[in-house]
Formats: structure tokens, C-alpha cells, sequence
């Protein structure tokens, strides 16, 4: 198996934006996820020089932007949030376009079950608008694998009459709704474009929380094995929200990768 290429998102270090950049470097990450969502680096708050300079503390680093976090924390579901959600969204692909980053990754939401239902239909509106939108200035938006069985994720993007909406794949978040998080690449391998590795458990009464990557129930041979089938060769960006000491256990998370 080649190498993993191995990344990490910034905000996780709890740094700030350069010293978490300035961290990454140092351990030897080669892509970086920052969030552009809320904060210093929205589009709205990121002047044409920040744009600038943000890609030059990226660069000068030695490190790629691999992916910008674009979660609204809102999802596409409701039909009185759309206008605002989806202007937003866009403005979020536009930087993606200014920084040379080919995907943003978001949290579409639970998908609405009833394939008729005025909220499912909204959201396969709203979302083929967006993937257009990202396919005109060749960008992905990269869903989130958490709220729905991947097999049930697969089937809604099918359903879309665009390629500009894709998958980030996350197994840490498929383990703690309590689906599969090896049988889900087989089924979604023709969106993955990203992933976060992260791990976690289930507890018998149905509760997931986050640990430590090698630590939890994502069976990571299976795992990659199954990633490597598929031909994924992108990033592996460590996510870890919940650390108790974030830049010990993202050092720990890399070195864990970099065994397979």
C-alpha cells in the first residue's frame, strides 16, 4: 500500500490559525483543513489581502490546503433556512476557488426519508443548484458520512443530476450512529473524494463519543484495505475534536497512519 498522505485540521490544535499551521509543520503534516465558516476566515471577513497572506502561511509552511471546512452546522433540510444556507454556501465555494482548493466539506443533514416529502425534495433542489455551481468552477461539495446509512446516503446522490456534490468520508462519525464504516467506502466509492480519520466508540446504550485514532471500533486495516480498493489516493486529515491534549494526541493520531 503507498504511503497515506496525512493531514490534519487546524482548528483542532486549539492554536489559532498561524501556530496551528506553524504545529503542523513542525510534526510533519503534509495538508491541512482549516474552517472558514465562522470566525476571522469567512468570506466575509477574509479581505483579498487575508486571502493572500492565509495561502502564503500555507505555503510558506511547506503544506497543501487540502480542504476548507465549510459546515454551517444547519443542514439543507429546511426549507426557511435554504435562501440563507445556500448564499453562504456559495460564497464559501468562491474562496474555495480564490484559495486554489479543490473541495469544501459540509454536513448536508439527515436526509429527509420520505423521497416525496416538500423537505426532501427542497434539499435535492438546493443541493443540485450547489453542485452545479461548484462543477462550473471545478470544485466539489463534500458531504459529511454520519446521520444515514451510507447505502441510503448513496441513493440521494444518485438522485442528483450533478458530480459537483461528493463525500468526505468519515468512519469515527459512521461508528457512533452505529453503522458500517468499512462496507460504506465499497458503497460510496465513486464520491469519496476526502477523509477524515477519527475514531470512536458505541456504548450498549447507543451513545458514540470520539476517541483517540487506534483506540476505538473503526477496524483501520479493514479500513484502508477497503479505501485502497477502491483507488482512493487522497488525504487522510486527522480530525479530533474532544482531545484533552490536542497537539499530543494529533502527533499520536499521525504517527498511528503512518504504520500501514
Amino acid at each position: 500500500m503507498p504511503r497515506l498522505k496525512i493531514g490534519v485540521v487546524v482548528e483542532n490544535f486549539r492554536l489559532g490559525v498561524k501556530a496551528g499551521l506553524s504545529k503542523a509543520a513542525e510534526l510533519g503534516f503534509k495538508g491541512v483543513q482549516v474552517s472558514v465558516a465562522r470566525g476571522d476566515l469567512t468570506p466575509e471577513n477574509l479581505t483579498e489581502t487575508g486571502r493572500r497572506d492565509l495561502l502564503r502561511a500555507v505555503t510558506s509552511r511547506g503544506l497543501q490546503l487540502v480542504a476548507l471546512g465549510g459546515d454551517l452546522g444547519l443542514g439543507f433540510a429546511n426549507p426557511n433556512e435554504l435562501d440563507r444556507i445556500c448564499d453562504r454556501t456559495r460564497r464559501i465555494l468562491d474562496l474555495a476557488l480564490a484559495l486554489r482548493v479543490p473541495l469544501v466539506v459540509t454536513d448536508i443533514g439527515p436526509i429527509p426519508p420520505k423521497a416525496d416529502s416538500s423537505e426532501r425534495l427542497a434539499m435535492r433542489e438546493a443541493l443540485t443548484g450547489l453542485g452545479r455551481y461548484a462543477e462550473n468552477y471545478e470544485r466539489f461539495l463534500a458531504t459529511e458520512t454520519r446521520h444515514e446509512d451510507c447505502g441510503l446516503l448513496k441513493g440521494f446522490l444518485d438522485s442528483l443530476p450533478t458530480q459537483g456534490i461528493k463525500v468526505n468520508y468519515d468512519p469515527g462519525n459512521l461508528v457512533m450512529n452505529g453503522f458500517d464504516s468499512v462496507g460504506g467506502v465499497l458503497q460510496l466509492a465513486a464520491y469519496i473524494v476526502h477523509t477524515h480519520a477519527k475514531d470512536a466508540l458505541r456504548t450498549g446504550e447507543g451513545v458514540g463519543r470520539e476517541v483517540s485514532l487506534g483506540k476505538g471500533a473503526v477496524p483501520f486495516p479493514e479500513y484502508l484495505a477497503a479505501l485502497a480498493e477502491i483507488g482512493y489516493d487522497g488525504f487522510h486529515t486527522i480530525e479530533r475534536e474532544n482531545a484533552v491534549n490536542p497537539v499530543a494526541e494529533l502527533a499520536q493520531a499521525k504517527e498511528f497512519l503512518e504504520r500501514f
